[in-house]
């Protein structure tokens, strides 16, 4: 794989993006089996539905697998998954004898999706990133961690979705911008004014602080409801009725398609027949027809009055309606064009931007675990690594501190390399990326395991292994990278090395012969830096 990879686990779909290196671009990725293409624009990409279907026995359907299988609305398949697990439902559905949780579903599908994703595109010991609403609580963060320890993914970092949301639009973005994220998903909307806050004030991925935000409980399988009824009134039909019950299901299917081919097209149609019953529901829509829809149902004021209501909290906290740089809006129902009307009806259609409702938010989120943040200084210490002969073990050198500006003017650090035994031809430097030390790694901390026979012990970690742990090897893969020609003496000084950094966040290194004065390297990257 040629990048870093970032899944947003949806409510209603679920998105894989990959950072490009090459392009110094997002991709979203397709998983076989899983994935199914949506439109967005003229775009067509991959999304996998956020469903899980339980076969009797072990097997189980993931994504588009249930719609395949026309199992959305089965009673052995979960969905909106994700916004069950943030209210801490305690929702339970009994299956073959055993009750199975919301947060137990929404495990067994996104670790799925992790592990196919990981079997499709494998990865070498490097971070996913993983989205989370702006303000989720913690125990949505550990139940994440949890799933990423299942699928064998452990080293991950968070980024909050706003914050995805505007990187992956491409935002140029400082320190004390306002944004107004709109998402309209499958279940609800959100409408979330944030704040860009100094990187002293953020956590790490958390760069936005709420100002105001408002819910409301209407989303896209609202208006496939309202579509449903709709087209059995115009066919004089119930869904009491037994030949509809039958087709129940499929006809909910082709509402939610007839609504993104509105989205896009002036009209459109559906078709559903029972043959058996002989039964046909038919219904030929005009965008104008579905907006009068809509506004029958009270849309367009509810989402007007959830907005304004947004707007007075931020205004509480002193920020206008005039403080919001643009509003970014995501989620699948942000494709309706009268519901973007809306919004440019309230700030302009300047400062409203559709590029990306479907995929902005894992797109920024795979830039940001590729280096791409919104502060031009490095987030973390990185090290080389060095013999202390006096202890007789390792050290470390810090030579790009935490807070480092990029692209740097002058050399970062100067050092000389010498050989560790005679005919050495390949010489090289460790490079580390040190996490945050513990505040009581000095004490030991404490963790979970779990013993051979399955019991839960709580067993000490000493403190060499919270270092090690704390340690990350960048390039273990290519570790020796100057050659030396003639072969070095033990112990001679051979290269004397400096470090730079250029605008894409790499670490350089210049270095040069010192028997014969030459450069041998001239600003070659060796890592990506975060």
């Amino acid at each position: 794989m040629t990048g870093r990879l970032a899944i947003d686990f949806g409510t209603s779909n679920t998105v894989i993006a990959v950072w490009d290196e090459n392009r110094q671009d997002s991709t979203v990725l397709h998983i076989p089996d899983y994935g199914k293409i949506s439109q967005q624009g003229s775009e067509q990409f991959s999304v996998i539905p956020s469903l899980i279907h339980y076969l009797p026995g072990e097997r189980r359907w993931i994504g588009n697998q249930v719609l395949q299988h026309a199992l959305y609305h089965d009673n052995r398949t979960f969905r909106w998954m994700k916004r069950y697990i943030l209210n801490r439902s305690p929702l339970q559905m009994c299956l073959d004898d055993r009750l199975i949780s919301q947060q137990q579903a929404g495990k067994d599908f996104l670790s799925s999706v992790m592990l196919l994703t990981a079997e499709e595109f494998p990865l070498t010991d490097e971070e996913i990133a993983l989205t989370v609403p702006v303000e989720s609580f913690e125990h949505y963060e550990d139940w994440l961690a949890v799933v990423a320890e299942s699928a064998h993914l452990p080293r991950f970092r968070l980024i909050d979705e706003p914050s995805a949301a505007a990187l992956g639009y491409g935002a140029h973005i400082q320190s004390g911008d306002v944004y107004l994220i709109f998402d309209f998903g499958g279940g609800t909307v959100h409408a979330a004014i944030v704040l860009v806050q100094e990187e002293d004030q953020a956590r790490s991925g958390r760069r936005c602080r709420v100002l105001g935000k408002a819910g409301l409980d209407m989303g896209g399988t609202t208006i496939d409801q309202w579509l449903f009824q709709e087209v059995l009134r115009r066919n004089q039909r119930s869904d009491s009725d037994d030949p509809i019950r039958s087709i129940s299901s499929a006809l909910l299917v082709e509402c939610e398609a007839l609504k993104e081919r509105l989205s896009f097209q002036e009209q459109a149609s559906l078709r559903v027949a029972n043959l058996q019953e002989k039964t046909i529901l038919e219904a030929e829509f005009t965008r104008a027809q579905f907006e009068e829809l809509l506004d029958q149902h009270d849309a367009f004021a509810r989402l007007d009055r959830t907005i304004r209501r947004a707007l007075q909290s931020a205004q509480e906290r002193g920020y206008g309606e005039e403080n919001i740089k643009a509003v970014l809006m995501v989620g699948g129902g942000s494709q309706i064009p009268s519901i973007q009307n809306t919004l440019r009806r309230i700030f302009g259609r300047e400062r409203v931007l559709l590029t990306r409702p479907l995929d902005a938010i894992a797109r920024g989120a795979a830039a940001f675990i590729a280096g791409v943040d919104f502060f031009d200084h490095i987030q973390h210490d990185y090290a080389i690594r060095f013999v202390n002969r006096a202890r007789g073990d390792y050290d470390y050198r810090v030579i790009v501190p935490r807070g480092t500006p990029y692209p740097t003017h002058d050399p970062l650090a100067l050092l000389t390399v010498k050989a560790t035994y005679d005919g050495q031809t390949q010489l090289g430097i460790a490079i580390y990326e040190m996490g945050e030390r513990h505040p009581q790694a000095s004490a030991g901390g404490v963790e979970l395991v779990f013993d051979p026979s399955g019991a839960a012990r709580v067993m000490p970690v000493a403190p060499d292994e919270e270092e090690r742990r704390r340690l990350f090897w960048m390039n273990e893969t290519n570790p020796t990278f100057l050659k030396a020609d003639p072969p070095a003496r033990q112990g001679e000084e051979r290269f004397e090395v400096e470090f730079s950094i250029d605008g894409n966040k790499r670490l350089l290194i210049t270095a040069r012969d010192l028997p014969s004065g030459k450069i041998t390297l001239l600003n070659a990257p060796v890592v990506k830096l975060v």
